[in-house]
């Protein structure tokens, strides 16, 4: 089924989608519309107003979503199973007990989004702004993340090993609990580092700028 440009503001969704089609909405103003425990898997959502809209308990497995979005999208218990991603506003999105076992989003806004809680075994995120986000205890075990603001956001208790930074940004970010072993931090502007942050980021590698600032931070040198 497909709706293209349509005012589905505030609408009940769920009982209008067949499970054995695949939808498609392009252009839809979506603000505050009920798609909770709709059937979904597969479906596209093209520059669409995500406004408050409701997708707790869907099926959004394999689901893709280009542009648009907005503030306070629900994914509360939905199945996010290779959900992609890509340019969505997605600030202050909730995520809490979401499948997300290989979901991706690249060039994503997810100022003050919560992942934390989510389930599977990680996603994965490129170029995307999670200034203030709460991650915690999110796996990005052996991920790339390229491109990423984590300013202020909470990461305790997540698991970076052998994860690579790249053009990162952790400045002011809560790293408590969280794994490093053999994360490849040379990529990453930690901001400023106090002993208890350091030793957050113990069995990571970082390059000689990162270490000289550290030890600058300290009264040290190094000749």
């Amino acid at each position: 089924m497909n709706f293209d440009g349509e005012d589905l503001s505030q609408q009940t969704m769920t009982a209008r989608l067949s499970p054995d089609e695949k939808h498609v909405f392009r252009d839809c103003d979506l603000t505050g519309t009920d798609f909770w425990g709709a059937s979904l898997a597969g479906a596209t959502f093209q520059s669409c107003v995500l406004e408050q809209t409701d997708f707790r308990k869907a099926d959004l497995d394999g689901a893709a979503f280009t542009g648009g979005g907005g503030l306070g999208t629900r994914f509360g218990d939905s199945d996010l199973l290779d959900a992609v991603f890509t340019d969505v506003d997605l600030s202050s999105a909730r995520f809490g007990g979401a499948l997300m076992t290989d979901a991706s989003f690249s060039g994503c806004r997810m100022i003050g989004a919560s992942l934390t809680s989510s389930r599977g075994t990680g996603f994965s995120v490129a170029r995307s702004n999670l200034v203030m986000a709460n991650v915690g205890g999110c796996s990005f075990r052996g991920r790339v993340l390229e491109g990423i603001r984590f300013d202020d956001a909470d990461l305790s208790g997540c698991d970076f090993t052998e994860a690579t930074f790249s053009d990162c940004r952790m400045i002011g970010a809560k790293v408590l609990r969280a794994v490093f072993a053999k994360a490849d931090l040379r990529g990453a502007d930690l901001g400023e580092l106090d002993d208890h942050k350091l030793r957050a980021f113990a069995g990571g590698v970082i390059n000689p700028t990162q270490a000289a600032a550290i030890l600058g931070a300290r009264g040290l040198s190094v000749a």
